[in-house]
């Protein structure tokens, strides 16, 4: 796949603003657009399955929101927060710790997750040569990119001495919001998320929260994800202020009712909208 070399001048605002910030990057795909939230979503390459259910559930609770999920394309949670996002029609930026050349892309098994994250209009960003392979030493270095770029930083499961617990230390210096989803006293992969709670990050137990912390409207007012949606699939989202039938959608937008029924159908397996009780509702 085609890299692309980006200049400071085009690196996302944020992370233009770190000290220390990369003098290029290089990408494969599209960044999304920088009104969107960057989330970073980071957790242990241990996973337990609480981890897995609370990532899955919190990414999915972000669907239709203006959302884009960062990570590292790890084992465990970083390629779980991936796979999360793609499920949601939310947009996913890997940042491995290698070159972006699948002959070194690390990790090997994620080939296939980086392609599908670069063919769904996200993207994979290093600011290491494309073919440099992950070292110990290469890890720290993409971390301050990810915490770097990203308006938040969500930690799922680590342990006390963890990777994932430099990229919070990263966000904490660069003065983001970090997050931390809080796990059992006797798990040895919630002692770090328990410690960042008790040092004062956010804790997090609903995507709900993810929301209030970003002041996003539950209802989706504010920011719901326009750029996924066809012309009349946004008309509909602005005409639905408040619940309404089909009939009354219809001679409100004063379009044909053969592509509003078929926009509605779709919008009804997107999660956009929801219907009950004889009116369409929107989420």
């Amino acid at each position: 796949m085609e890299q692309k070399v980006l200049k400071p001048e085009q690196f996302p605002k944020l992370l233009q603003e770190i000290p220390s910030s990369p003098k290029e990057l290089y990408v494969i795909g599209e960044l999304p657009p920088e009104d969107c939230f960057y989330l970073a979503v980071i957790g242990s390459r241990r996973f337990s399955n609480y981890g897995k259910d609370a990532c899955e559930k919190i990414i999915s609770g972000l669907k239709g929101y203006n959302f884009v999920i960062v990570s590292g394309l790890a084992l465990g949670i970083d390629s779980i927060a991936h796979r999360s996002a793609l499920a949601n029609n939310l947009k996913t930026i890997a940042i491995p710790g290698s070159g972006l050349d699948f002959s070194v892309l690390h990790p090997h098994s994620h080939k296939k997750l980086a392609q599908e994250i670069v063919e769904s209009r996200g993207c994979l960003l290093s600011e290491f040569e494309p073919e440099m392979p992950a070292g110990l030493h290469t890890f720290p270095i993409r971390n301050r990119i990810i915490a770097g770029m990203s308006h938040g930083v969500l930690v799922i499961e680590a342990a006390e001495r963890s990777g994932t617990l430099i990229t919070a230390n990263f966000a904490l210096e660069f003065n983001r919001d970090v997050f931390a989803v809080p796990g059992s006293i006797f798990n040895e992969n919630s002692k770090g998320t328990n410690r960042l709670i008790k040092m004062g990050a956010a804790p997090i137990m609903s995507s709900e929260d993810i929301l209030d912390a970003f002041d996003i409207s539950h209802s989706g007012e504010n920011l719901k994800l326009n750029f996924d949606l066809s012309p009349i699939e946004q008309k509909i989202i602005g005409a639905l202020n408040e619940p309404m039938n089909r009939d009354d959608l219809i001679r409100k937008l004063s379009l044909p009712a053969t592509e509003i029924n078929s926009a509605l159908t779709m919008m009804l397996i997107n999660g956009f909208i929801k219907e009950s009780g004889g009116e369409v509702y929107r989420l």
